[in-house]
């Protein structure tokens, strides 16, 4: 079993909403989600990007996401922009469920801060966990919360969700649809790319529409990296990566994750699970011959996505390598994918 490093999840989601299972969620599982240490372990999950993410307030009038979304085309409507001062109080919690995750697991999970803690982990069978930021609205527009959430081990971070931010604009739940769905960053936002630059925080592209795509690319002299994207030529998805878009990561050494959420894999769009592997390996083809094979690895969304059934949960990570391979992908390339070239982006990126 080939150890996998992946671009994305949102498991301190769960945990914020019912913290008082969080020993079960975590610790022992229960058998719900897609995560919890001990199918981590059995699915070969040696470590990953955390997601702090701030959940929409719940509205009376809220649409039917999920069937709007097995049924395209549709265009879900976007949540309001959330301002830092009622963020800031969650995103301290989503952090601190982390940081209570490291603690409780006694030696088995440690969240790192640089690409050698990370390949010590590996080395040693340690769960390696970078602490992301899913949207930057905890961060307020005079930047003081960015040095304080690096402080507390912020490595990643992306502009937007896909709400707006006093960043940015993210690309709405739309299919079918370009990625070109308003405009670019704010002055702010471009303020926020140069101090993650200096702070050397990975700056994730995977929600940002196109035009704020195109802003960091000039901005930034870091690798372009979507963690949790695919193909647009494959799934014309508003979340997903143009031809051209996967052309300027592959200049700039950067890295796309493959998303497993069936919404962005799905030739037709729909949310249904009830697919095989070819999707699967349609899009990661597609991303190999775009960006080569140093620049393709995985981005899950385990427990914020609907999974094809193939996969289920993460104990379906060797499922999915054993497709790889009956597609003839080898046994280096699909060393590669599963987490070689996750660490070398975050080596460009971090530096040693």
């Amino acid at each position: 079993m080939i150890p996998v490093f992946d671009g994305h999840n949102d498991i301190l989601l769960r945990l914020l909403r019912a913290p008082e299972r969080r020993e079960a969620i975590w610790l022992t599982g229960e058998g719900r989600g897609h995560l919890d240490l001990p199918r981590m372990k059995a699915g070969g999950f040696a470590g990953g990007f955390f997601a702090i993410y701030i959940p929409s307030p719940p509205s009376a009038d809220e649409p039917h996401y999920e069937e709007m979304m097995d049924h395209p085309p549709y265009a879900v409507p976007l949540p309001a922009l959330i301002g830092a001062e009622a963020a800031q109080p969650v995103a301290l919690a989503l952090a601190g469920h982390l940081l209570w995750m490291e603690r409780a697991s006694q030696g088995q999970f440690k969240i790192c801060r640089s690409a050698a803690e990370i390949r010590d982990c590996l080395k040693h069978g340690v769960i390696a966990g970078i602490m992301h930021m899913e949207g930057a609205e905890a961060i307020d527009e005079g930047l003081d919360a960015l040095y304080a959430f690096h402080a507390m081990g912020l490595r990643s971070l992306g502009p937007v969700w896909s709400r707006p931010t006093v960043f940015g604009h993210g690309v709405p739940f739309r299919f079918p649809s370009s990625p070109d769905t308003g405009p670019g960053l704010t002055e702010a936002g471009k303020a926020l790319i140069r101090a993650c630059n200096e702070l050397k925080i990975m700056i994730d592209l995977s929600h940002l529409n196109e035009k704020g795509f195109d802003d960091v690319a000039r901005i930034s002299d870091a690798p372009l990296v979507a963690t949790h994207s695919n193909a647009h030529d494959v799934t014309p998805s508003a979340r997903n990566l143009t031809d051209r878009q996967l052309a300027m990561i592959r200049e700039s050494k950067g890295m796309v994750g493959l998303n497993f959420a069936t919404v962005f894999l799905r030739p037709d769009g729909k949310k249904s699970s009830d697919m095989g592997w070819e999707p699967v390996l349609r899009h990661l083809d597609h991303l190999l011959a775009n960006l080569g094979e140093d620049h393709v690895g995985l981005g899950s969304d385990f427990d914020g996505a609907s999974l094809p059934k193939g996969i289920g949960d993460v104990t379906g990570l060797p499922a999915l390598q054993e497709a790889m391979r009956s597609h003839g992908y080898g046994e280096a390339l699909i060393r590669k994918i599963s987490h070689q070239n996750w660490l070398g982006l975050l080596e460009r990126t971090w530096g040693g």
